[in-house]
């Protein structure tokens, strides 16, 4: 069974301190609730698309990110504290807040894999130029390469430092595809993204939409508790979303994830199943228990919540992760195209194999970081 934090459980740990109720959950969401309001009205104003696509400005994007940031968090609260809480009136409205944050996030995911894989295809090919995207992609995408190119330096940094070198390719091959490669995977990124956009579009005009929007006016002035919240400490309900986190790292192969190469996570990389690897879903299911682990860490502590260097390294790597995973996916899918070139079809696997080893430098580094400290040292 894993240890709680002191922080969670421990009454005395602030002799001067109110007690924690059910009433610091209703002030978290109605502050949520407050934030995602705001970032709607702002994002009317900016007038812009969901991700700033398009015509979208920069206050649009910004807009866009802060609804995806309070759907996030009122959605993660409902689920961590829903025993606090009216049970059909939470239950309702908690999927179709998970529904709106999963769509606008779609068309930024597209922007953001594009990026990382032609930045990858650069660095492979040891080209003159960056490959950039065809033009009109959107208004963030220097920010979004910008930000791409600094995880990427962090993720290669962390894996010179791992003994075994990586496989180096043929360069003369790889030069020949690379560009072929890049267009391929723009054509397919870009069509996506322009979908994700389309989707995004039509979810915020939708009746839908707009019976979340009501619903979460609502919850900005009154947050229908559980007649006994009043007098229930929710302390015992983040150590338990705590526990569940701790038990899922305990799941996962952090022996493995400990060696310097993972050779059979690379020969499950090369198979032809279209499916999702089978090595990534507890991982990423870590992802989320992190994420819902920091937010109940937020509604007790609010803006003091103890976010230390465990959890922040610890989330960063899990996020190079899935971005790493979900660009090697794309990669393999690209290479699947009909009729391309060997040479198109080299570099698509060289790139691929290069974001598999990315995943693998992640999951090395979580396992430094999440070991580096103990459970009760109070430092995350």
């Amino acid at each position: 069974m894993a240890q709680r934090h002191h922080d969670l459980t421990d009454s005395a740990a602030g002799p001067a301190a109110p007690p924690v109720t059910g009433e610091a959950l209703a002030g978290y969401l109605r502050g949520q609730a407050t934030e995602f309001l705001r970032a709607l009205r702002l994002h009317r104003e900016a007038g812009g698309g969901p991700n700033g696509s398009g015509g979208g400005t920069a206050d649009a994007v910004d807009a866009a990110r802060a609804l995806r940031r309070s759907a996030r968090r009122i959605s993660a609260s409902l689920h961590t504290f829903r025993p606090l809480l009216d049970p059909g009136w939470s239950e309702e409205i908690r999927p179709e807040l998970a529904w709106l944050s999963g769509t606008l996030a779609l068309e930024h995911a597209c922007e953001s894999r594009l990026d990382r894989l032609l930045l990858a295809l650069h660095r492979l090919s040891g080209a003159t130029t960056v490959p950039t995207q065809t033009p009109g992609t959107g208004t963030g995408a220097g920010t979004a390469v910008s930000a791409t190119a600094a995880a990427a330096a962090t993720t290669t940094t962390t894996t010179t430092q791992r003994t075994a070198p990586r496989p180096g390719p043929d360069r003369g091959n790889l030069t020949v595809g690379a560009a072929k490669a890049g267009a391929l995977l723009d054509r397919q990124l870009t069509l996506a993204r322009a979908r994700a956009h389309s989707t995004a579009l039509q979810a915020l005009g939708s009746s839908r939409f707009h019976a979340v929007a009501d619903k979460v006016a609502v919850l900005a002035s009154e947050v229908p508790l559980a007649p006994h919240a009043a007098t229930t400490d929710p302390r015992p309900l983040a150590a338990a979303a705590e526990e569940r986190l701790t038990d899922a790292v305990a799941a996962l192969p952090l022996v493995t994830a400990g060696h310097p190469y993972n050779a059979e996570a690379l020969i499950h990389g090369l198979s032809p199943d279209p499916a999702p690897h089978p090595q990534d879903a507890p991982w990423h299911q870590v992802r989320l228990l992190l994420r819902l682990h920091r937010y109940a860490l937020e509604v007790l502590h609010g803006d003091d919540a103890p976010l230390g260097v465990r959890l922040l390294s610890a989330g960063q790597a899990l996020d190079r992760h899935r971005d790493a995973s979900e660009a090697a996916a794309a990669a393999a899918q690209a290479a699947r195209t009909p009729r391309i070139a060997p040479a198109t079809a080299y570099a698509l696997g060289v790139l691929h194999a290069d974001q598999r080893h990315e995943v693998e430098a992640a999951r090395y580094a979580f396992q430094r970081s999440w070991q580096k400290h103990t459970i009760g040292t109070g430092t995350s």
